[in-house]
């Protein structure tokens, strides 16, 4: 018998708040997180991160229910190798930019004020590079979304795992917001220039770690415990 709507909509939403907590999208958004001073511009940063996951994460899952994975499986498990590349990416441009050798500077908008990157291929823009980690995140999900909407909660028709995928996406966005508050709160009231410092560097270090965590071919894991919630009909 199909699940009741009230209770695929909350576990839906659960399951996105629980996957935004993958440790590769924490150890990745925790560098840019932590450099911010402003409760606004962390949630439209978490914004930026969880609408490029969102995008790509919805057109991998769809075109994987379409094709039952029979064409691009093999190519999709490459994206996992991305993701590792792109956390030595993040960490050694936070390396550099906190040991001086790319400057930052000040740049005051109508509303805040905030810092740029000066690099030879000219400057780069936060909430930018948030949507980009988010797009290369959301690739890398590759079946997982879809194991959880067929598997866990029976969908059967591409309607319904639109649905469900857009439920799963506000999860996601809720779970990236409050992670980023968590961070930036703490930060914003009591760290000081060293604390922070201190911070910026540990993250940028911890990226790169974890980068070679993946690189070794360890699976990523979860910081909200797993429980079991499969539903579907035999």
């Amino acid at each position: 018998m199909p699940i009741d709507p009230v209770l695929f909509v909350g576990l839906a939403l659960a399951l996105g708040f629980k996957h935004s907590y993958d440790a590769d999208h924490l150890v990745a958004v925790s560098n840019f997180l932590a450099r911010s001073r402003s409760l606004r511009r962390t949630t439209l940063m978490s914004l930026s991160w969880a609408i490029g996951h969102m995008l790509t994460a919805t057109a991998i899952t769809v075109v994987l229910f379409a094709f039952r994975a029979t064409i691009l499986q093999g190519f999709l498990e490459y994206l996992e190798f991305a993701v590792a590349v792109m956390l030595v990416v993040i960490g050694v441009l936070g390396l550099l930019i906190e040991f001086r050798v790319i400057h930052r500077h000040a740049h005051r908008h109508a509303t805040e004020e905030h810092d740029h990157a000066h690099v030879h291929l000219g400057q780069t823009r936060d909430h930018q590079a948030m949507f980009g980690i988010g797009v290369v995140h959301g690739l890398a999900s590759n079946d997982e979304l879809l194991v959880l909407l067929v598997a866990s909660l029976s969908v059967a028709s591409l309607e319904a795992l639109v649905g469900g995928v857009a439920l799963f996406s506000l999860g996601v966005v809720a779970g990236m917001v409050t992670f980023g508050l968590g961070v930036t709160i703490p930060v914003r009231r009591w760290g000081t220039e060293r604390v922070r410092r201190a911070i910026n560097v540990g993250a940028a270090v911890l990226s790169i770690a974890y980068a070679a965590y993946l690189f070794l071919g360890f699976e990523t894991p979860n910081l909200i415990p797993s429980v079991n919630i499969s539903l579907a009909i035999p």
